[in-house]
């Protein structure tokens, strides 16, 4: 019963804070935007070779069990 009494206290003064600062809000979320899409596409990027490099590793040990 207590979670839910501060998590309904919490989300009031989230309301109210973001009814009060919207302005700077959004100040802050167009900040943060490029900085998360350079995170997860540099992520992305990351994964992206690593499951290229596991590919070429089935690829090279499928060649070698065929000869």
């Amino acid at each position: 019963m207590k979670t839910l009494i501060g998590g309904a206290i919490a989300v009031l003064l989230g309301v109210v804070g973001l009814a009060v600062w919207f302005t700077e809000f959004l100040m802050i979320i167009t900040g943060c935007i490029p900085v998360i899409l350079l995170l997860a596409g540099g992520f992305a990027l990351y994964l992206g070779f690593d499951e290229l490099k596991d590919s070429w590793k089935n690829d090279e040990g499928a060649d070698a069990s065929a000869d």
